[in-house]
Order: structure tokens, then sequence, then C-alpha cells
């Protein structure tokens, strides 16, 4: 048995796996501040007490012996967010999260100081990204700053509360703008751009690799082997890929968790900034991938559920009824958008209300925009030229059969509910725990699953209409948002 650690944005999930295959789950709930314009933010140790409850719930029925058959844990967790920690190892303020807009004018900074940024980091400044973080501490919380003596990212805290060291992966790193991508290690002219201690930047090892062992505290609280391995793991987006497979060259998939991504793996680094793909080193060795990511993925839909005063379930099941000449137009953007746009300011809208449109029709209205979004995110990737069909998704987007068939006929490419979708990173972080400790192999974890349900896309000209009239009301209010506030 294996357990697979996913620290999401909304939710810490722990999966207990046999042969890559979950046996059980536990979910904690996970809150977000967001106490000034831009801000996303999350306190470290809400995310240490979740791991500790969600494990314990894990573990509770399998009794002291049957505990004793746990092999390894392995770590998956939301990218880019910054974990500062002094020379005690005390966490020194809530940690700035993968959707925080406030380091926008510290892109254009970066930028300007290092023009081939992108090509060497696999992307452009984007304020979520992990680099500009550090030069807006340098001009708002300066004392902050100086007291840095190491930066995790979220999972990796996690590891360094389970196992006492600083170790992270290529995918996670990947995800910093600190990290040359074509050679995989930490970057000395993106730390010194961004002013960032190479000192502070944690050990790099492959997600499959053993970061440490389980300390002895944590191992007798948890009433598990003291020394049992901690696995590397990866990045969310990694480790979602290693849970469907696509490690090899043109393997594919889609996430629909809380943001959306378009994944193509590779077995060769291939920057493309100009249309603000990811470009990341993969958690598995000579392995890299490009990347359409939005920062709104099946969010907006949740948004609206608790707007409205409802479950997300029965409004959707409403929303399938309405006639789509009924429906308006929403432009998704709560947090901003990273591909295609690169906009932190621009946020999200309805147009085309009348008298008569209520809360269904808004809801279609969402669906449909997250839709729109994948198809944007297909288009930033050569239509999704050469990728095969069906592409496995994962993510709690996926428990909505309406929202993955209009992704079909919006993008034309057949979607797969993968299997186990909605635990995907925790399962395949559960995955490269296994690997690491020879349960599985690499031809076991590039498997490709049999998809539960596949979605064919059908002919849609109202939808593509209805996409071309999306995109343009972007166009039209971008100037209203162009500067930010």
């Amino acid at each position: 048995m294996h357990i697979g650690l996913d620290l999401g944005t909304s939710s810490l999930i722990a999966v207990l796996s046999e042969d890559g295959k979950p046996r059980a789950r536990a979910m904690r709930p996970l809150s977000t501040a967001s106490p000034h314009p831009y801000w996303s933010e999350q306190q470290p140790e809400d995310w240490w007490q979740a791991a500790l409850s969600a494990l314990d719930e894990l573990l509770a029925p399998l009794g002291p012996g049957g505990r004793a058959g746990v092999r390894a844990i392995g770590l998956s967790g939301q990218m880019h967010g910054a974990v500062l920690l002094n020379d005690a190892g005390r966490v020194l303020r809530p940690a700035m999260l993968w959707n925080d807009g406030r380091a926008h004018a510290e892109c254009a900074a970066l930028t300007r100081a290092l023009p081939e940024i992108g090509m060497i980091a696999g992307v452009p400044p984007l304020p979520g990204l992990t680099a500009p973080k550090f030069p807006w501490l340098a001009r708002h919380e300066p004392h902050i700053l100086g007291a840095v003596r190491h930066v995790l990212m979220p999972k990796d805290y996690l590891g360094h509360r389970l196992h006492g060291g600083h170790v992270s992966d290529p995918s996670d790193a990947a995800g910093t703008l600190l990290f040359d991508q074509a050679g995989r290690c930490w970057s000395d002219a993106l730390c010194a751009a961004a002013g960032v201690g190479p000192a502070w930047l944690p050990a790099l090892r492959h997600g499959h690799e053993v970061a440490g062992g389980l300390s002895g505290t944590v191992a007798r609280r948890l009433g598990l082997p003291e020394g049992l391995p901690v696995v590397t793991g990866g990045g969310d987006t990694a480790t979602g890929a290693v849970s469907v497979g696509a490690i090899e060259d043109g393997a594919a998939f889609l996430s629909l968790g809380t943001s959306g991504q378009v994944f193509l793996a590779g077995d060769r680094y291939r920057p493309n900034p100009e249309r603000l793909v990811h470009a990341f080193a993969h958690t598995l060795p000579a392995r890299w991938y490009q990347m359409a990511a939005m920062l709104n993925g099946a969010r907006p839909m949740a948004w609206f559920a608790g707007v409205a005063g409802s479950d997300i379930a029965p409004l959707l099941a409403e929303a399938e009824t309405v006639p789509p000449d009924r429906v308006p137009l929403f432009l998704p953007y709560l947090t901003g958008e990273r591909t295609p746009h690169g906009d932190p300011h621009i946020r999200g809208a309805f147009y085309g209300l009348e008298d008569g449109t209520g809360r269904a029709a808004m809801m279609r209205a969402v669906v449909e925009a997250v839709a729109f979004c994948f198809a944007d995110a297909f288009d930033s990737l050569d239509g999704g030229a050469g990728i095969a069909g069906p592409i496995p998704a994962i993510g709690g987007g996926t428990r909505s059969d309406f929202l993955l068939r209009t992704i079909a006929d919006v993008t034309g490419h057949a979607i797969g509910r993968a299997s186990g979708a909605t635990a995907g990173p925790s399962i395949g972080a559960a995955k490269l725990a296994a690997l690491a400790t020879g349960d599985l192999s690499r031809d076991d974890i590039a498997r490709r699953p049999v998809p539960g349900k596949v979605f064919e896309p059908r002919s849609a000209p109202v939808l593509g209409a209805r996409l071309q009239r999306w995109r343009a009301l972007y166009a039209a209010l971008k100037p209203l948002t162009e500067g930010g506030a």
C-alpha cells in the first residue's frame, strides 16, 4: 500500500492505493484569504493540520498491524506558492498562492532586467509565479524578505513537516520562474533578477526519489514506522499527468480543478513564451511538457452556485434545459487569466442579461465560458494537432457530463473521464511512491487508462458562433481594466 497526499487550493486529498488503484480516500477543505485586491493567501499550518486529520481518517481502518503494510508516502500540491521560513524553520507570513496577482508590476521589471527570461524559464513572468513575489516583498515587506532563509513550494512544506528536509522536484521547481528548464537546475541568472538567494532554494530530486524518512515524532503521531520513505512527488499538474500515464511524447490530458490545464508531454524542452504556453520540466527524468494554463477551471461553476444559493449538481441540471438563444455570455476571469491573455487585471462579467434571465441561463453561460477557455487553450497548442483521443480529463469538474460534453463540442476533441478522475494528482503521488519502492515499474506508470465514459464532439455551429462573440467580449472589456487597480 502507498499513500498519496495532494495539497490543492480548496481541499487536501489523501488516498491509500494498492497497485496504483485507490483503496480509500479522505478529504479536508481549505480556505483562502484575500485581504486586499489581487491577494490570495493560505496559512501553511492549516495545510499541515488538514494533512494530519486526513491521514488519521485514512489509516484508522487499518489498525496498528495494517499500518505496517504502508510502504511509502508520495506528495503532490498546488504550484507556484511561496512558503517562507526563517533560520529556525518558522513560517514568516501566509503563503502567497498561484492565483495571487499582486506582483503584476514586478513582472514587467523582471522582463526588462532579463529579456530572455521566457526562454530560460519556459514562460514569461506572470504574477502568480513564485519569482515576482520576491521583488514585491522587497518593496512592501522588506523585514520579511530579510529574514528568509528557506523557500518551499506548498507540497514541499508538507514534506518538510514529514521528514524535516528541504527538498523539491523538477516539476514544482519549474513553476517558480527561478528554474533553468533545459538544464533542469536552479538558475543563478533568474535568482539574481528576482533577488532570491540561491541557498534559500530546496535540493532537487526526481518525483520518484525519496526526499527523506518519516520523522520519529510524526511516525508516532500517525502510528507509522519511523523512517518510512517520503517520496518527493511533484507539482499537481505533473502528478495529475502521472495518474493518467501522460509521460511519453504526445500523451495529453485535461485538468478541471480550481484552475484548468491542457497538458502535452514531450521528450524535449519546447519553449513557446509568445503564446503564453508553459514549457516546464516533468517530474520524471528526461521528460518535459507544454501546458496551456488557465487560472479559472471549474471554479466559476462553484462560485456561481454559491451566489445562486444552490448546490452545483441541481443547478447544472437546470442549465441543460435552457435553449441556447436564451443564454447570456459570461467572462469567467474571476482572478485574471494566464493562457492565452497573460492578463492579471481582467475580471468576470455577464453580458446580455434580460429581464427574464434566471439562474439556469446564467449557469449555462458559466459552463459555456469554461469550455470556451479550453478552446483558447487548444488554440495556444496549435489546436491540439497530433493529440490522440480520447483525451483523459481529471479534477472535480469532471463530475459533470454537461461540462465535459460542452468542452468536447466546442474544442472538437473527444474527452474521456479518467478512472478516479476526481483524485487524479493524489493517485499520481501514490504511483510515484510505488515507483520509488519498486512496486510499480516505469511501464506501469506510463500505461494510459481506459476512460470510464467518452464524450465525442458533435457539430455545434451555435456554440462556434457564441465562441467568437465571447472572444469579442473580452477584447471589448479589456481596455476598461488595463492598468489595474
